[in-house]
């Protein structure tokens, strides 16, 4: 199913994000490049690793939580914690309870690549206040998991490796689900953006505890994705050779060879039909890998977050959807 949504007005650009994500694509590509040149580490990684790439996930592993600080906040009660995702990784996370007697249903929330936990406060209360309890963590390399004095090569290794981390994080959260009382764990949402939506439809395919998905502005086919239009202003002619080398470089990684795992459980795609870092083609690819029942919304302007004008219906859209799904869910938990 296709639904095309109205333009919400002229496309606006949020100059600090565009700042960020223009020195992380300037960084990346040169990471690449240095990677590549100095030891064939594209083709050496896939070859090694790639059939090893999502393993780690251990759902006997201690979760070992631990509540570091509680903040009662007009909507929610805001929790900063810790959970072990497997013996090398503490993950650092956040979550917003609402303030009524759960048990609530929960959305697992997977940030984009430049942001980190604390960008659930900026989010958080529409979802709280539609009555879902929200949890968010530190991805590999962000916030408190900071690889501070890491050089390129180590960074380019780390963003490979961050991609089956979040998987296996994102899952180990369904397991931290099942072991609070105020949380349904029947009842289980993702929503990722950007790199999160990338990385969420995987987590998607893998988890079937996740009763369903939103993906807002991601996309998949790396190639495509990394023609977009944001690195072809950073990086010029080379994208041509390079695309070819990150892809294999981050094969196992890319989205469309999982998504249709995701099925049947429901997928919504939120897409920019001007989007300059997920490219309209990316996110078609992704959209034709997936199995019904699926459906995609498109909105007029840039990349999320670059473009401020469809946060606020972005958010409606996805929340609304999701109410649908709990609703379906719900209903089938009852009577059986």
């Amino acid at each position: 199913m296709r639904r095309d949504a109205e333009a919400p007005g002229a496309a606006t650009a949020s100059t600090t994000r565009w700042i960020r994500l223009r020195s992380l694509i300037r960084g990346l590509a040169a990471a690449l490049v240095i990677a590549v040149c100095a030891a064939g580490i594209a083709a050496c990684a896939r070859s090694n690793s790639d059939s090893h790439f999502y393993r780690g996930y251990d759902p006997e592993f201690p979760l070992n939580v631990s509540i570091e600080s509680v903040e009662e906040k007009e909507a929610y009660t805001r929790e900063h914690f810790f959970f072990d995702s497997n013996a090398e990784h503490r993950i650092p996370a956040l979550m917003a309870v609402p303030h009524e007697d759960g048990p609530h249903p929960l959305i697992i929330f997977v940030h984009g690549v430049g942001q980190r936990k604390e960008f659930l406060d900026e989010i958080a209360e529409p979802f709280v206040e539609a009555g879902f309890a929200k949890v968010t963590f530190d991805q590999h390399d962000r916030g408190e998991r900071s690889l501070e004095r890491a050089g390129p090569i180590r960074r380019t290794w780390a963003m490979r490796r961050r991609t089956a981390l979040t998987v296996n994080e994102i899952r180990r959260l369904v397991d931290f689900a099942e072991s609070r009382e105020d949380l349904d764990h029947e009842r289980v949402y993702l929503v990722g953006a950007s790199f999160g939506a990338i990385t969420g439809a995987t987590a998607a395919a893998f988890e079937d505890r996740l009763q369903a998905s939103v993906l807002t502005y991601g996309g998949g086919h790396l190639p495509t994705l990394f023609l977009s239009p944001a690195v072809k202003d950073e990086i010029g002619f080379l994208v041509y050779p390079l695309r070819y080398l990150a892809w294999a470089f981050f094969y196992p990684a890319d989205p469309i060879h999982h998504v249709a795992d995701a099925s049947p459980r429901p997928i919504l795609m939120q897409n920019g039909l001007e989007d300059r870092l997920i490219p309209p083609e990316s996110a078609e690819r992704l959209y034709e890998a997936a199995r019904e029942p699926k459906e995609i919304i498109w909105y007029e302007g840039d990349h999320i977050g670059l473009d401020e004008d469809a946060v606020e219906e972005v958010i409606d859209d996805s929340i609304a959807w999701l109410l649908k799904q709990d609703e379906r869910v719900h209903k089938a938990g009852e009577s059986s």
